[in-house]
């Protein structure tokens, strides 16, 4: 019973002391804004929150450190983050990476596109098991001597991987291969971590929670024939409700892609330009796509908001390398296909090559 309100009490402390956290922003921004117009600005307001947030944080890592590891699992259904990117979003530091863990055996489960999609499982950081899905090219199969580039797609909806939710999503893949104007990708949808109703908003407040963690770049590496993890070799591209993971992970972790496209996203800027520019210092600079169909008008106003505010970014400009697009076709189906294309040739001239294959196997 005790441990059982300990445990309540960690949750609740570790929640108060992001929301204290992001209060104390919020209110130092507006503070600012106000004085700038000669209006008087409460600074006390903005220390309490702080000092409210520091103290939660304490809380919540001391309650983590005398509950155990078995804390640590529950602190992560509740902030939808791995235990150690968790108490490191509450202590207000980068978590460490995940080791890697081993997959089951990737089974084919479908022929989209002309490719193969396959399925295999990697081990949660709870100890569950997580869902991974990985797209093979037409031209995977063809050329055994080419290691392929590695395309991400996020995914908006806990425990959903993003094919589920865009099914049509592999034939932007291919479409303009054999024309020479894109390179084939090898696409890997992980499943979105089911502790959050809201993963963009996790991905954006805590970098870390990346959905292709550690475990799962380990996967992909050892059953595939694929590029190494990092900026030269894997990018990221998020649709719908996805949009704002593929601006957070491009934007926070140019570490990792070496560029994202969002397409059809509606976005918090304000959230995002701060993840941006509260980013890790000596990182390469980010490159984005936001793209929106023609007829999509609040789409294509929210693109140009979150460029703009990029831009700008309250005189801390984020440093990215931002473009829009719009998009049109006769059909929606049709127009849907459309903009992956024009997100994945993005992604391929953002690596240099626009040529069809990738580097040679050594």
């Amino acid at each position: 019973m005790l441990r059982s309100i300990l445990v309540l009490l960690l949750v609740t402390a570790a929640v108060a002391a992001v929301r204290l956290a992001r209060a104390a922003a919020d209110h130092k921004r507006e503070r600012r804004a106000a004085e700038a117009y000669g209006l008087a600005g409460d600074r006390r307001v903005t220390r309490l929150l702080g000092a409210g947030s520091a103290a939660s944080g304490l809380l919540a890592l001391a309650l983590l450190v005398a509950l155990g590891t078995g804390a640590a699992d529950r602190l992560r259904f509740a902030t939808g983050a791995p235990p150690a990117a968790a108490a490191a979003a509450v202590a207000g530091r980068p978590a460490d990476p995940a080791p890697a863990t081993p997959a089951t055996a990737f089974g084919i489960i479908g022929h989209p596109a002309g490719g193969q999609l396959l399925q295999g499982t990697v081990r949660a950081t709870d100890g569950g098991q997580r869902i991974v899905r990985v797209w093979l090219p037409p031209q995977y199969a063809e050329d055994t001597q080419t290691r392929f580039p590695v395309v991400v797609l996020q995914t908006g909806t806990p425990g959903a991987t993003a094919d589920s939710e865009a099914p049509y999503v592999f034939d932007g893949f291919v479409g303009d291969v054999a024309q020479q104007r894109t390179v084939p990708f090898v696409v890997v949808a992980p499943q979105a971590p089911s502790g959050t109703a809201h993963p963009c908003d996790l991905l954006t407040a805590a970098p870390g929670a990346v959905p292709d963690d550690e475990a799962v770049r380990a996967a992909v590496a050892a059953e595939f024939r694929t590029l190494p993890a990092g900026p030269q070799g894997w990018e990221t591209l998020g649709i719908g409700d996805a949009a704002p993971c593929a601006v957070a992970a491009a934007l926070t972790r140019s570490d990792l892609y070496g560029a994202g496209a969002a397409l059809s996203g509606r976005y918090d800027s304000e959230a995002l330009v701060r993840a941006a520019a509260d980013g890790r210092p000596g990182l390469p600079t980010p490159r984005l796509l936001l793209a929106a169909a023609q007829h999509d008008p609040a789409g294509r106003a929210e693109a140009d908001r979150l460029r703009d505010a990029l831009a700008s970014a309250d005189g801390r400009p984020a440093h990215a390398t931002v473009e829009t697009s719009a998009v049109r076709d006769t059909a929606a189906e049709q127009e849907r296909i459309r903009l992956v294309r024009t997100a994945v040739q993005y992604l391929a001239e953002s690596r240099g090559e626009p040529l069809p294959g990738a580097s040679a196997h050594p």
